[in-house]
This record gives C-alpha cells, sequence and structure tokens, in this order.
C-alpha cells in the first residue's frame, strides 16, 4: 500500500471553521462519491484543532506555521494510482477533483507526495 498525502492550507477568504465544514461536508461526500473510479482504498480527513499547544509547538521548534489539515488518501500501489487516475475517466475526475479543491485549498501554500507507511 502507498498513501497520497496533501497538507492543506485553506483559501485565503475562508476561516478555519468555514474550510472545515466545506471539506468536510462538500469536498469528502464529492470524493468518496468518485473514490472507487480512482482506485482509492482509504480516506481520511485530519482537521487542525485550535489549540495553544499548535502555538507552542511551532514556537519551540523554530517551525512554519501548521497547516489547516491532511487529506491521506491509500492506494494499492503506485500503480493502481497511476492507472486510476490515468483512465479516460480518472482524468475527467482529477481535473474535477483540482478545480472543486480551489473553492477552499489555497494550492501555493499546500502540499502533495506520496509516502509509505512504515510502522515501528
Amino acid at each position: 500500500m502507498i498513501k497520497f498525502v496533501m497538507c492543506l492550507t485553506r483559501h485565503p477568504n475562508m476561516s478555519r471553521e468555514e474550510f472545515r465544514e466545506y471539506w468536510l461536508n462538500q469536498h469528502g461526500p464529492f470524493f468518496m462519491k468518485n473514490a472507487d473510479a480512482m482506485g482509492a482504498r482509504k480516506y481520511v480527513q485530519s482537521h487542525t484543532i485550535p489549540s495553544p499547544l499548535n502555538e507552542g509547538l511551532r514556537e519551540s521548534r523554530g517551525m512554519q506555521p501548521e497547516y489547516d489539515g491532511i487529506a491521506e488518501v491509500w492506494f494499492d500501489s503506485e500503480e493502481s494510482l497511476v492507472a486510476g487516475m490515468s483512465s479516460p475517466e480518472g482524468q475527467k475526475l482529477g481535473a474535477a477533483l483540482h478545480e472543486e479543491e480551489g473553492n477552499f485549498i489555497d494550492h501555493s501554500k499546500s502540499s502533495a507526495f506520496i509516502v509509505e507507511e512504515i510502522e515501528i
């Protein structure tokens, strides 16, 4: 299994609560409706909570501000991810997802990458 990870920064015109509501109640159902077509096996949203611990962690380590959330999508393999997104249906869906993400994500301040989970 591999995992597609996106570290998300909300659209600049949205509050964190508006971002959370849109991502959870609009994008989440849209994604799940199309997960099988992409070959996605699991989808998890992690929403950053408003906690003074976040500021303390950032300051104590000299880190960048936290992301507004993390999206994780599991696939059987890199090949299955590529196959799912390369089909005509997958390409159409990929374009629709990217466009829809523009409603709540600031892509210029977000990040995406593929990882392999290693449990220790």
